[in-house]
């Protein structure tokens, strides 16, 4: 049979979606060319001395964060979807609340609560009479710090994945294991974890990628891993390929955790089974009762309540004028860069997601599995893959318009806000694609082909027929890629324009000078502009019938 021609609206989202391929696998092309020609001497220094360190910290950072969201989100979501507790409907709600807060902001408050001349240590030796060599006291600025503070903010998803797979057994099997003896908690550990195990490994492995890709906490506190080593080799040692080989260091252990969630995720299927009887909840008293609300508890205390208020406490005896013509100027390229790089990346998933279901290929499932990868790949890889292949051309154009025209254009892409915004893209593109594709598996084919018999085009089904009916999940990806550009620092440092600061840069740089009340300011901000999407999951959750 002769294959049906292409449209010009399918030859035109065709191109785009190649484009946007191109766009999303450019980081991963850029480092690993950078990494194999440029020189690796520095690489050989940092080998003889701290790239062992940076490979066992990383290691014992992401094993220690995932070990702990798995305790931590797994029980608490066993704990609001199996049992019944003093204040369990808050905490179903409340337990989501973390993800609001990026870490580096939980470590600019508890260093302020916890470090040597903070509020805790300073109440102790006035209390005590202690000085300060006479007690031993936990130190925050340590790998121990930023693995409690990366724990705080990343145990929702395992918490939200879990509860949703413990939602989806229904009763049988949990009533099976109880009928041959098995206690609540036996039957727990051995019918319901091995059930949810897929969800429960897609979470983890999800907390895993983004403590690899975290800077602000690590950096910090002084915790010495890949993030801070290609930071360091960038800027302190001015010395590219160093920061390019270090990036493809930290792109192969990212990508190997993509195909791993990726893989639990196919393996997940056999959870969305129809549930055929709700699992009674099991009704907690006495000290089991207390145990249950403390354990849920305790993540909101430390991931919210305390971390809010040490922040208004911090702004509030804080010279920073948020109203000043500095904060303002920092607020307003933060919208600016947060609305173009949202606005673009949610385009950019109707691009894909339509030319994939009108006409789908091996070019447009490429540049899909392209977009994908962008979460799995920390914002300073992808700013070393973005800057490293576009230098070059900067440099090349330079020298051409030198030669022919006697003019210099300088860094004509490479200093430019587009080149950043096209590295959010690539970073939380799957972001936007999951919310689309959410969206559109509720659309029937059925209405495509009507659309088509009544002579729309392809352009024209997808504006008229599915970007109105994907309103809810437009909007919601919208919203979470804006909130999540807000927060991104690593590629905000390296890649922005010359004298064009965020919140997240000024945070940090304030922080970095020990000025943690006036890094409170902009912190808070952040804070209250991640509640968003974070609502919009709350109200996810809450509608669900329990």
């Amino acid at each position: 049979m002769a294959k049906r021609p292409k449209s010009a609206g399918e030859k035109f989202l065709t191109g785009l979606a190649l484009t946007l391929g191109v766009l999303f696998a450019l980081p991963h092309l850029g480092v690993l060319v950078a990494a194999f020609s440029g020189s690796t001497d520095t690489l050989a220094a940092l080998f003889d001395t701290v790239l062992l360190n940076y490979a066992g910290t990383t290691l014992w950072l992401v094993s220690l964060v995932g070990f702990f969201t798995f305790v931590l989100g797994t029980g608490t979501a066993w704990l609001v979807s199996m049992t019944e507790f003093r204040g369990r409907r808050i905490f179903e709600i409340a337990l989501v609340l973390p993800l609001a807060f990026p870490a580096y902001v939980l470590a600019y408050a508890y260093t302020h609560l916890l470090d040597h001349p903070g509020i805790v240590q300073s109440t102790l030796r006035a209390v005590t009479g202690l000085g300060p060599r006479d007690y031993w006291f936990p130190e925050i600025r340590s790998l121990g710090g930023a693995t409690v503070m990366l724990t705080l903010v990343l145990y929702p998803y395992v918490y939200l994945l879990a509860r949703a797979a413990f939602l989806g057994q229904g009763a049988t099997t949990f009533h099976a294991a109880r009928a041959l003896g098995r206690s609540p908690w036996n039957a727990f550990r051995t019918v319901c974890i091995p059930m949810a195990r897929p969800a429960i490994a897609s979470g983890v492995l999800l907390a895993a990628m983004e403590t690899i890709a975290d800077f602000g906490t690590v950096s910090y506190f002084g915790v010495q891993t890949f993030a801070t080593g290609i930071y360091t080799s960038w800027f302190t040692l001015a010395d590219r390929a160093a920061a390019a080989q270090l990036a493809l260091g930290l792109l192969v252990i990212a990508l190997f955790l993509a195909i791993l969630e990726r893989t639990s995720r196919g393996a997940a299927r056999y959870d969305s089974a129809r549930v055929s009887q709700r699992l009674a909840r099991i009704p907690l008293s006495g000290g089991a009762n207390v145990a249950a609300t403390a354990f849920c508890a305790l993540p909101v205390l430390f991931g919210v309540i305390i971390p809010t208020v040490a922040l208004l406490t911090m702004a509030i005896g804080s010279e920073q004028n948020l109203f000043g013509r500095r904060y303002l100027a920092f607020t307003s390229n933060s919208l600016t860069l947060a609305g173009t790089a949202a606005g673009l990346t949610v385009l950019g998933a109707i691009v894909l997601g339509s030319i994939q279901r009108v006409a789908p290929s091996f070019l447009t499932r490429s540049s899909l599995y392209a977009a994908r990868l962008g979460y799995a790949v920390p914002g300073g890889v992808i700013a070393v893959g973005l800057i490293v292949p576009f230098a070059a051309f900067d440099n090349a154009l330079d020298a051409a318009m030198r030669a022919q025209f006697g003019i210099s254009t300088g860094l004509f892409v490479t200093g430019s806000i587009w080149l950043l915004v096209g590295a959010y893209m690539i970073r939380f593109s799957a972001a936007a694609l999951g919310a689309y594709e959410g969206g559109i598996a509720a659309v029937s084919t059925n209405m495509d082909a009507a659309s088509r018999v009544l002579g729309q085009g392809v352009l024209a089904t997808v504006r008229r027929v599915h970007v109105p009916i994907l309103q809810p999940s437009l909007l919601t990806a919208l919203v979470i890629v804006f909130v999540d550009v807000m927060k991104e620092l690593p590629a905000t440092l390296i890649m922005r324009p010359f004298n064009f600061d965020t919140l997240a840069v000024q945070a940090y740089r304030l922080a970095s000078d020990e000025r943690l009340e006036g890094a409170a300011v902009p912190s808070l901000v952040i804070a209250a502009l991640g509640l968003i999407p974070v609502i919009i999951l709350c109200r996810q959750v809450g509608r669900r019938q329990n």
